[in-house]
């Protein structure tokens, strides 16, 4: 057996999505299965060390997964020539200089989104990646979501004619914190601007890679954002005015007219299929989209509606909808691109979610603040090489 051993450093994956995503569900699930295959005699084994600030939330965490590697001192990690990949999951206002100091280390850089809090520091890294000549990528977890895999299924068979528009609904209530049997489920930082907290950050970041890969690349957006709760509680207990958005509301339009509306909010109580749902609607077909689900009306099954609000209307809405692959069956969608990543190292496999593509994400959230800003449509233009 031929195994190329890739040692990769992560930092900041003492976080949730770090530990449980990538590092729980991803990595030790790697090495759990064997390794990526690669020929029925060659796989690629990735080699953890964890790096964070905190030794002892460290040593906890590598105690439990049994992870014999931990470091505090990047620096000194970076050196280390048995670490190929430099993986980075802190929050985004740490990120920049880490992955720069990385760079220029030679490593290849893998890291999560939003990549900067500002579009010049984004392009700033891929450029100086692209110079530097280091193999780099960002991840994309959306994309593999089994709904969304299911729904490109669709794309590919043209079942839906001519796309006509797209409508998206994200959400969730995050509880503020002021009732202690509540406690609020996402950390206090996201609620700050200053320490790269905000809705249009976090989630634009997404919403630009998904329509850009599913529907065509964007040209204009037009956007209002707020803060619908003003104040909550932090994860010591006490109470702290929030400056970053919570909610916000946009129009996406793509080169191909297609005209993209999504609501992404924290403070909205869920009453439809999933905390994400995308409803795509055709010439010959509509799809609904789910982070796990996809479903199909063709023009054939859609009911002869009628509009009589004076009586209870007799039709199903969801009856005349048919399930797309309901019995196929995905991996973890974080893992999945982990093993492309790897490939992309080893093999030189191609790796289209680069650097410059995670930029384009700050761009969009960049562009609307500007478009809620000025109250009115933005253009995108193409970023620079």
């Amino acid at each position: 057996m031929s195994i190329h051993h890739i040692g990769i450093i992560m930092n900041g994956v003492t976080g949730r999505m770090g530990t449980n995503q990538h590092l729980i569900r991803s990595i030790l699930a790697i090495r759990k299965q064997g390794g990526v295959k690669i020929k029925n005699n060659e796989i690629i084994m990735p080699e953890p060390v964890l790096v964070g600030r905190n030794e002892e939330k460290l040593k906890k965490l590598a105690d439990t997964y049994g992870v014999t590697a931990i470091s505090t001192d990047l620096e000194k990690t970076l050196k280390d020539p048995n670490y190929q990949i430099y993986f980075d999951s802190q929050t985004t206002n740490r990120r920049v200089n880490s992955v720069l100091q990385a760079i220029n280390a030679g490593k290849a850089i893998y890291c999560e989104k939003p990549i900067a809090d500002n579009l010049d520091d984004a392009v700033k890294l891929y450029q100086t990646a692209g110079k530097a000549g280091v193999k780099n990528g960002v991840v994309q977890d959306k994309l593999f979501l089994p709904g969304l895999l299911k729904y490109q299924e669709l794309k590919r068979g043209s079942l839906l004619g001519r796309i006509l528009s797209v409508r998206g609904e994200f959400g969730y209530w995050v509880f503020s914190g002021f009732n202690p049997a509540q406690p609020p489920q996402r950390p206090s930082w996201n609620y700050r601007k200053e320490d790269g907290g905000g809705i249009v950050l976090d989630m634009y970041c997404h919403w630009r890679y998904v329509l850009d890969n599913l529907f065509g690349g964007l040209k204009s957006v037009i956007t209002y954002a707020d803060t619908h709760l003003q104040e909550r509680v932090d994860e010591n207990g006490l109470a702290y005015s929030c400056s970053a958005d919570d909610a916000a509301y946009s129009i996406f339009l793509t080169h191909e007219n297609i005209v993209c509306q999504f609501n992404s909010s924290w403070t909205s109580r869920v009453r439809r299929d999933d905390l994400l749902t995308i409803l795509v609607d055709g010439t010959e077909a509509s799809a609904k989209i789910g982070l796990r689900k996809c479903w199909l009306q063709t023009s054939e099954k859609t009911p002869r509606f009628v509009w009589n609000p004076d009586v209870v209307n007799p039709i199903d809405f969801y009856e005349n909808w048919e399930e797309v692959l309901p019995d196929k069956e995905y991996d973890n969608g974080f893992k999945s691109q982990w093993e492309l990543f790897l490939k992309h190292v080893v093999l030189d496999e191609p790796f289209p979610w680069t650097l410059k593509e995670g930029a384009k994400g700050i761009q969009l959230a960049e562009k609307s603040w500007l478009s809620h800003e000025r109250r009115s449509w933005v253009n995108l233009s193409a970023l620079p090489d």
